[in-house]
């Protein structure tokens, strides 16, 4: 599993409650783009719509070398596949209030198909995120003790 990008962002701002690996519907200069590293997770999000789940605000720079260099398209909304069971479950999932379905990373599986995870979370609170820092501190200075040890 090669990683393109992750949307550190999210686990700053959400908890991640469970994850989901979807497909996303790509044209082919988007692909390359892909294959090259220009996408931008930050801010992104996936909604469904009429029984179909869609990523939004997904930034995928055009391709320098491709024939159309659209910057409209840049930030489309983008179809993402899944499973019908896994779609009625994360519809019932998200009717509850807080819950939303936030891109954590994009990468090629082992077969070489750009796919996306994506993590039903809830969001966090200001003293979470303070928690969450402290808490990150504190391991980072144990383990430079540890190593000078």
């Amino acid at each position: 599993m090669k990683v393109i990008t992750n949307n550190k962002k999210a686990f700053f701002d959400y908890e991640v409650l469970d994850t989901l690996e979807a497909g996303i519907v790509l044209l082919g200069d988007e692909v390359k783009a892909l294959r090259a590293g220009h996408v931008n997770l930050t801010g992104s999000f996936a909604t469904i719509t009429r029984a179909e789940i869609f990523l939004l605000n997904c930034h995928i720079t055009p391709y320098e070398k491709a024939y159309r260099k659209d910057e409209d398209l840049a930030g489309r909304s983008r179809k993402l596949l899944v499973h019908r069971r896994e779609l009625h479950k994360l519809v019932g999932e998200i009717s509850k209030k807080g819950i939303t379905l936030v891109p954590l990373k994009v990468y090629f599986n082992a077969k070489s198909k750009i796919k996306v995870l994506i993590g039903l979370c809830k969001h966090k609170k200001a003293a979470n995120k303070k928690q969450a820092l402290k808490e990150r501190d504190i391991k980072r200075e144990t383990s430079r003790e540890m190593k000078n040890r």
